[in-house]
C-alpha cells in the first residue's frame, strides 16, 4: 500500500558542528550504525520499496553508504570475514530503489518534501525524519500504516510533550479522540506554551496522500524564509480529514546533543557485546 518514503536529509546540522562540517549529521553513528540507517530500516520493514532522500550536493556520503561496496566486500571475503558482510551490504537493501533529490536551498521541511513530488506522483507516501529515532515492538511507521488502512487519510505521529518544550514542535488541536486515534482540528507550528492548543506535538513520522503537494505549492514562506510542512497540513484540513496517532514506544530526538547521547547510551546498554563494559564505565564516571 505505502511503497514510497521521503527522508529529508539536507539540513546543515549546525548543532553538531564541527562534527557535521564534513560528515552529515545523519551519518553520525549510534554505536556502529549511522542515524539515517535506522529510519531506512524502519521504512523497509514496513514494505517501502523506494527511498527518496531529499539531500544536498555536499552530502555524498549518504549515497555512498547505501550503494553496494563491492571492493570492501571482496576484501572481507578474502580475509575470511564473511560474517560481517551483511553489515556492509545489508540484504534488505538490495531490492530497494534509492533516489537522491538535491534541495539546493534549505527552505524548510515543507519545501524539502515538495522536492519529492515528481517521484511520488499520485501515490500515498511516508515521510520519516531521521533525527527522530523510535523503538517499539510495533514500529512508529507501522502504527501509522494501520491507521491509514482504516481511514485512507493523512496520518501524523504525535506524542505528549511537556509545556516547557512545546515551542519546539508542531502542535495539534485535537478533535474527537478514539483510543489512540485523534481527529486533527488544527495544527500550529512552534507555538508558545501560552498559545499552544494542546500538549500533543508532532513527532517525525507521517503518511500523506499526494494531495499534500497542492498545499505545499501554495504555502508561502514564513518569517524565517521557510515553507513549513505544518502550514500545508493546516490548509489540507480545510478539504480533507487528517488524523493523528499517539505513538507508543521510545523516542529519541537525535537532532539534539542530549537526545543523541541518550540514544547512544541506551543502545549501548542493550548491546550484549558491550553492555557489561558500558555499565562499568558508567559506574566509574558516576
Amino acid at each position: 500500500m505505502i511503497k514510497k518514503a521521503v527522508l529529508p536529509v539536507a539540513g546543515l546540522g549546525t548543532r553538531f558542528l564541527p562534527a557535521s562540517k564534513a560528515t552529515p549529521k545523519e551519518m553520525l553513528p549510534i554505536i556502529d550504525k549511522p542515524l539515517v540507517q535506522y529510519a531506512v530500516e524502519e521504512a523497509i520493514s514496513n514494505g517501502i520499496e523506494e527511498i527518496i532522500f531529499i539531500t544536498s550536493p555536499k552530502k555524498l556520503s549518504i549515497k555512498k553508504h547505501f550503494d553496494i561496496n563491492h571492493e570492501l566486500e571482496s576484501i572481507l571475503k578474502d580475509s575470511k570475514q564473511e560474517e560481517i558482510l551483511d553489515k556492509l551490504n545489508p540484504e534488505i537493501f538490495k531490492e530497494i530503489k534509492f533516489h537522491y533529490v538535491n534541495q539546493n536551498e534549505q527552505n524548510g521541511l515543507g519545501h524539502a518534501v515538495l522536492q519529492a513530488e515528481d517521484i511520488v506522483g499520485n501515490d500515498p507516501f511516508a515521510v520519516l525524519l531521521p533525527d527522530d529515532l523510535f523503538f517499539s515492538k510495533k514500529s512508529c511507521l507501522s502504527q501509522l500504516i494501520d491507521i491509514y488502512k482504516q481511514t485512507r487519510s493523512s496520518v501524523i505521529a504525535v506524542n505528549k510533550i511537556e509545556k516547557v518544550n512545546i515551542h519546539k514542535y508542531g502542535v495539534i488541536k485535537p478533535g474527537e479522540i478514539k483510543e489512540k486515534l485523534i481527529k486533527v482540528e488544527d495544527i500550529v507550528e512552534k507555538p508558545s506554551h501560552e498559545e499552544a492548543p494542546s500538549d500533543i506535538a508532532v513527532c517525525g513520522r507521517y503518511i500523506f496522500n499526494a494531495s499534500i503537494f497542492k498545499f505545499l505549492e501554495s504555502t508561502n514562506f514564513d518569517k524565517f524564509g521557510e515553507i513549513q510542512l505544518t502550514d500545508a497540513i493546516k490548509k489540507l484540513l480545510y478539504e480533507e480529514e487528517v488524523f493523528a496517532s499517539i505513538y507508543e514506544g521510545e523516542k529519541f530526538d537525535c537532532g539534539s546533543k542530549q537526545g543523541f547521547v541518550h540514544a547512544t547510551i541506551t543502545l549501548a546498554l542493550r548491546d550484549e557485546s558491550i553492555s557489561h563494559d558500558i555499565k562499568k564505565i558508567i559506574k566509574e564516571i558516576v
